[in-house]
């Protein structure tokens, strides 16, 4: 099925290139509207996976219809044309939730990326709040089952075993697609819980943990950021510094996703690690100031594999990640403040398998 885009613009000769550009060479179905009016109109009654906005002049009107979009469906993605970017306007076309921009002349080769990446954006929100909603849900329902499942366990051991199986199986695997797509409404961040479960198993093996342990850290890892769920879009892509206000929302998200893990007691061990994965080796940390061995070993190792990560990857704050020799001395400065030495140096005799 053709993945449909919503072009709104002004500027007939400018739509007419990039619909014939959108439509041959993307192969996707474009709708274009030459007013706000229309193209609002358009977007309710047929809704798109992706929207392109090219206004003539950046005026309250142009916002306002940012603005309508959004209410219309909080999930939409809006790539915007400008004449050129400048911070003050792209900082507040953030705040309002469009997706990213593009200047003129248009690079078509960023613009299939964008759109591209746009539109698999879109699914994986779908997904997600198709997730969110049927979250809790889910969870009452799991508790029901094990309690029935723990009164016929005399009489059905083997049944109940493979009950039980099949429902963690389940239920992990709706998690993790859950924690993916969070990943996922970033596109700086696509991929980033999948690359720190690497690292953070790489350096639990060179510790020699053993195999549950380490099981038990992937999981950790691969849910760590569960509770941005919780935290605003405009809050997590913001491409400029936070205030206090935002950084107090920020660090409410390791309680909140240990929160949406309690209901699944199997995961007990993971829960634990996912509450303090940032806490710090000197107690500088959240959200509870843990300190030194007061924090379990597998969250310091995830803290460290999620601040190299962070590091090696672009950010909506930082476009250039940091090269490999930066990112290794930023983790030494930080040894015994941040990190726990001894996973230092367990980290720093990988450097050459990174």
């Amino acid at each position: 099925m053709d993945k449909r885009i919503l072009f709104i613009c002004e500027n007939n000769e400018i739509s007419r290139y990039l619909r014939e550009q959108l439509t041959i060479e993307g192969g996707y179905s474009v709708v274009f509207e030459e007013s706000h009016q229309s193209g609002t109109d358009s977007f309710r009654s047929n809704g798109f996976d992706l929207v392109i906005f090219s206004p003539v002049n950046l005026d309250a009107t142009s916002l306002n219809l940012v603005k309508e979009l959004k209410k219309i469906e909080h999930d939409c993605v809006i790539i915007v044309v400008l004449d050129e970017a400048k911070p003050e306007i792209l900082e507040y076309l953030f705040s309002l939730g469009i997706y990213d921009f593009i200047t003129k002349p248009i690079n078509l080769e960023r613009l299939f990326f964008l759109v591209k990446k746009g539109i698999e954006l879109h699914d994986l929100m779908s997904v997600n709040r198709k997730f969110t909603q049927g979250l809790k849900e889910n969870n009452l329902a799991l508790e029901k089952q094990n309690v029935l499942l723990a009164k016929r366990i005399e009489d059905s051991t083997r049944n109940l075993t493979r009950l039980y199986e099949d429902l963690r199986s389940t239920y992990m695997r709706t998690i993790k697609v859950l924690a993916q797509a969070i990943d996922a409404r970033d596109h700086y961040t696509h991929s980033h819980s999948e690359n720190v479960a690497k690292y953070a198993m790489l350096i639990a093996s060179q510790m020699n943990l053993s195999a549950k342990e380490i099981e038990i850290i992937q999981q950790a890892c691969e849910l760590h950021d569960l509770g941005k769920i919780g935290i605003e879009d405009s809050i997590l892509m913001k491409p400029g510094p936070l205030t206090d206000e935002e950084w107090v929302q920020i660090r409410k998200h390791p309680t909140i996703g240990a929160q949406i893990l309690e209901p699944l007691t199997f995961l007990n061990d993971v829960i634990d690690l996912v509450r303090q994965h940032h806490e710090h080796y000197d107690g500088s940390g959240y959200p509870e100031g843990r300190k030194g061995e007061d924090i379990q070993l597998g969250a310091r190792i995830l803290n460290l594999a999620d601040a190299y990560e962070a590091m090696r990857s672009a950010r909506s704050y930082r476009k250039i990640p940091l090269s490999k020799e930066a990112a290794v001395e930023e983790i030494k400065k930080h040894s015994g403040t941040q990190f726990d030495p001894k996973v230092v140096e367990a980290f720093l005799k990988l450097l050459d398998r990174l």
